[in-house]
């Protein structure tokens, strides 16, 4: 028997003879439980980069399910359904309401807008972190329903400047329109102190503040006193 089979027997008679005289076995569980699912609402104003925020994430966390939002509007081109939105008419939609089935929802410009609860249950059920990206108002919404429960991450641009510029190279408003987006980004920002954290997405640095996420994902993680989200 060489020498390190003597050591392991060594240690094997150690720990038989240290059980005996405490008179119970080690238990080999582990010392702390397995943390319990999360739920992350991501919000900000517009043009803070939340969709290439979430499309990162996407990218680098295959524990994370991005809930797909449910609404009534008609398809667009290029969209599909069950992975952009999942297309329902408005009489289907009012009739998730009178069942209860929406953990959030919003008449947006005419259609509706919501978040199915059955999709969260059967994620968080296996296990996942549930993402959703909302605008201010649905994270408002959120808050007054889950609390405390859920990670509240609110993104911002480096500075109103910035986001200005982002605003205005997307090109996709006219100037009456941009006036608008941006008085309402002013407003929008104060609503910061509603939110447990503030990530800056600073234009080109975008893996920073993904990765400054996914710490504030492993923090939670890791907290004595867990967030428990019951949909």
């Amino acid at each position: 028997m060489d020498s390190t089979q003597n050591n392991q027997l060594t240690k094997v008679e150690l720990l038989r003879s240290l059980e005996s005289s405490l008179g119970h076995c080690f238990n080999t569980n582990p010392v702390c439980p397995s943390p319990t699912p999360l739920i992350i609402v991501i919000s900000g104003p517009s043009g803070v980069g939340k969709d290439a925020v979430i499309k990162r994430l996407r990218e680098s966390r295959e524990s994370l399910h991005f809930v797909v939002t449910a609404t009534s509007r008609p398809m667009r081109p290029g969209e599909v359904d069950g992975k952009d939105y999942y297309f329902v008419s408005k009489e289907q939609f009012l009739k998730m309401i009178e069942r209860d089935e929406l953990l959030e929802y919003a008449l947006v410009y005419g259609d509706y807008k919501g978040i199915p609860k059955k999709q969260i249950r059967e994620y968080m059920g296996k296990g996942c972190d549930i993402v959703l990206r909302v605008d201010i108002q649905g994270a408002e919404t959120l808050r007054r329903i889950l609390g405390n429960s859920a990670v509240f991450v609110f993104l911002v641009a480096e500075s109103e400047l910035a986001l200005v510029e982002r605003l205005v190279e997307r090109r996709t408003e006219s100037r009456d329109e941009l006036l608008v987006r941006i008085a309402t980004a002013r407003e929008e920002v104060k609503h910061v102190r509603n939110f447990d954290y503030v990530v800056v997405n600073a234009e080109g640095k975008l893996e920073n503040a993904v990765k400054l996420v996914e710490s504030i994902i492993d923090a939670e993680k890791a907290k004595v006193r867990q967030r428990n989200a019951v949909i």
